[in-house]
């Protein structure tokens, strides 16, 4: 499953190369999404529109597996609503189970505020246990335009769930989710692996204790 920051993008690019390409079974996989901004997919915005642009159109993927956010829908709402009866619908029921998980990997980032797919610190969305997919009216940083997230439920029922952080301006954030700050992304978790990713920037400076 697809996510949009700028971490993955040098992975959306290694994709259609090789030896990947010829690795992965692109008829068999599907791709989700775990959030997008609500613009056209034209936009360069668009967390779809930026993987297919880099990859997606580059592969044989089938049509029929890629599973985009409805961001043509009336509203962020709406866009919710439509997106979890697709998840539904692909899953097979309206009830997640541990022991049969949604995803089979979830790729996550983290903001440097601490937020993840687009559940923003302070936001009632990250409370949200029930429903799988929310409308986010209001961003809580840039770029300032209305999201569609999973929620942190649906995020979490995957075999593994892998957070890809690079640069230093996430050193910071890092270094408060080690510590224990109450934040969406120190929340996300998976019913499998979950495993951190941090290139050396991101990676914060070891303090000893004594």
């Amino acid at each position: 499953m697809p996510h949009r920051g700028s971490s993955p993008e040098g992975l959306y690019r290694l994709l259609p190369t090789e030896p990947y390409r010829s690795r992965i079974p692109w008829e068999r996989v599907h791709w989700f999404w775990g959030d997008d901004r609500f613009v056209p997919r034209s936009d360069e915005r668009s967390n779809a529109g930026t993987a297919r642009r880099l990859f997606l159109d580059r592969v044989p993927v089938p049509a029929a597996n890629i599973h985009p956010i409805p961001t043509d829908a009336a509203d962020v709402d709406e866009a919710a609503r439509r997106y979890a009866a697709t998840l539904t619908a692909f899953y097979g029921g309206e009830h997640l189970d541990p022991a049969r998980p949604l995803f089979d990997l979830v790729l996550l980032g983290v903001g440097g505020d601490g937020h993840t797919a687009s559940l923003f610190p302070g936001q009632s969305q990250v409370d949200e246990t029930e429903r799988w997919v929310v409308g986010v009216p209001r961003a809580g940083m840039e770029p300032f335009v209305p999201r569609v997230s999973l929620t942190l439920p649906a995020l979490a029922s995957t075999r593994e769930m892998l957070f890809l952080v690079t640069g230093r301006g996430k050193r910071d954030v890092v270094a408060r989710i080690i510590e224990g700050a109450d934040l969406p992304a120190a929340r996300a978790h998976a019913q499998g692996d979950l495993v951190w990713l941090l290139d050396r920037a991101a990676t914060p400076e070891r303090r000893d204790v004594a």
